[in-house]
């Protein structure tokens, strides 16, 4: 919280997004660091506005924050600099900020940060993905895998020649198959097969495109996976993972089955050389403020 506060003046639900916890939580604090004379507040509006400054700050205090600042930079998963939640907490500030009306004239100065919430109630929220998914080439055969219940599968589909879903697990693959029964009456080629990914049902160079969404951190060896992905692609192939950034919920090991606590840029680099690919791309996805989950890459390995 003081990390935040100390770079931007927030409202309490400002930071309770930007945190993923309870304005509530984050009003009792607030209460707590004000009285404590931590931090300062002011009304603009309906809104109450705090802030840490460091200069107003008494001496023992000052030093115990600096200490407390510094405490949250050292080296997690091989990556110098911030830890991972507080990156995290960076991204979410990020679209918070950039949720803010800002100051301008004529209607779109007016609607101002209120623009998006106007349009997604005229268009709904899906139309912009979708729609850019035309600029996949049609001739394309995709293979989405761990496709689970079909999300990617059921998007990619329309756009593309053969989408093939596989997966080991039976129930995954009969709720992709109820998802694209609609798309498959329509002419639309979607194959469903079973098999593990490490072992992939699929011939040399048979896919152009290879989607591994939310799956690689339930992989334990993720290197032998992407060798996989990669000789079943045709010359010039892409291998497109969209998974979580290195983060720090332990407990997702236990509770969710996880293998890997996300990855950084340098881990993606590594396992792309391991499986003879080239890392083209890694960009941190930006994070929707009502999620609860950490941060979201994709990258885009060639082969």
């Amino acid at each position: 919280m003081l990390r935040l506060l100390e770079r931007v003046e927030l409202a309490v639900g400002e930071l309770a997004s930007a945190l993923q916890l309870p304005q509530s939580t984050m009003s009792r604090h607030l209460k707590a660091l004000f009285h404590a004379g931590i931090v300062t507040k002011r009304a603009e509006g309906t809104a109450t506005l705090y802030r840490l400054t460091v200069e107003s700050l008494a001496p023992n205090a000052r030093v115990a924050w600096e200490l407390l600042r510094g405490s949250m930079h050292g080296s997690t998963n091989g990556a110098s600099g911030i830890n991972a939640t507080c990156a995290d907490d960076d991204r979410r500030l990020a679209e918070v900020l950039a949720a803010r009306n800002p100051d301008g004239v004529g209607f779109f100065g007016r609607v101002g940060g209120e623009w998006s919430g106007l349009r997604r109630g005229l268009f709904g929220e899906r139309f912009a993905a979708e729609a850019l998914l035309a600029l996949t080439p049609r001739e394309w055969v995709v293979a989405d895998l761990g496709c689970g219940t079909g999300e990617i599968t059921a998007e990619i589909a329309p756009f593309v020649r053969k989408v093939v879903a596989i997966d080991r697990e039976a129930a995954m693959l009969d709720a992709t198959r109820r998802r694209v029964r609609e798309l498959n009456n329509q002419d639309i080629d979607v194959e469903v097969r079973r098999g593990d990914l490490a072992q992939l049902p699929a011939k040399a160079g048979e896919f152009n495109a290879c989607v591994l969404s939310l799956v690689l951190h339930h992989v334990r060896d993720t290197t032998a996976v992407l060798a996989c992905a990669r000789r079943a692609l045709a010359r010039g192939g892409v291998i497109l993972v969209i998974d979580m950034v290195a983060h720090e919920r332990a407990e997702y090991r236990t509770t969710m089955g996880h293998q890997h606590l996300g990855f950084s840029e340098e881990a993606m680099h590594a396992m792309a050389k391991s499986a003879k690919c080239t890392l083209e791309l890694y960009r941190s996805l930006r994070p929707a403020i009502d999620a609860r989950g950490p941060g979201l890459f994709v990258a885009r390995l060639t082969k």
